[in-house]
């Protein structure tokens, strides 16, 4: 069993910055892909990112390549967003999310994931 609790939601203008992250619990957090998806009113929910388990491969949605990064420290039992160069359309709840598949299919599919947290609104506003 995974408990994911995310952190770092918050208010930020256009152009601006946040860091998420996500603390787990449990032993087996370094065996999970680690993933970040969102959702605004009335959408499903869509992929933002995801990790492996060891760090080494990521994938990202075409929407926010190149301004977000997602990072993990395995020690800490923590997975990271960071997201840069925030545009109003970003605004959303914030997923972690955490399975045992690879981080390719995570990007492909989201009614499979064993475990999500509860969730960190983000706005970007001016």
């Amino acid at each position: 069993q995974v408990q994911l609790v995310e952190s770092g939601g918050g208010l930020a203008h256009p152009g601006g910055s946040l860091r998420l992250s996500c603390a787990a619990s449990g032993d087996t957090f370094r065996f999970y892909t680690m993933g970040w998806f969102r959702q605004t009113p009335g959408k499903e929910r869509e992929f933002v990112a995801s990790i492996s388990w060891n760090g080494r491969i990521t994938y990202y949605a075409d929407s926010v390549k190149g301004r977000f990064t997602i990072s993990r420290d395995n020690a800490k039992k923590t997975v990271y967003l960071q997201m840069n160069s925030l545009k109003p359309e970003d605004t959303a709840v914030y997923y972690c999310a955490a399975d045992g598949t690879t981080a390719q299919a995570m990007a492909a599919s989201t009614s499979d994931i064993e475990y999500w947290g509860q969730g960190t609104q983000v706005t970007v506003s001016s």
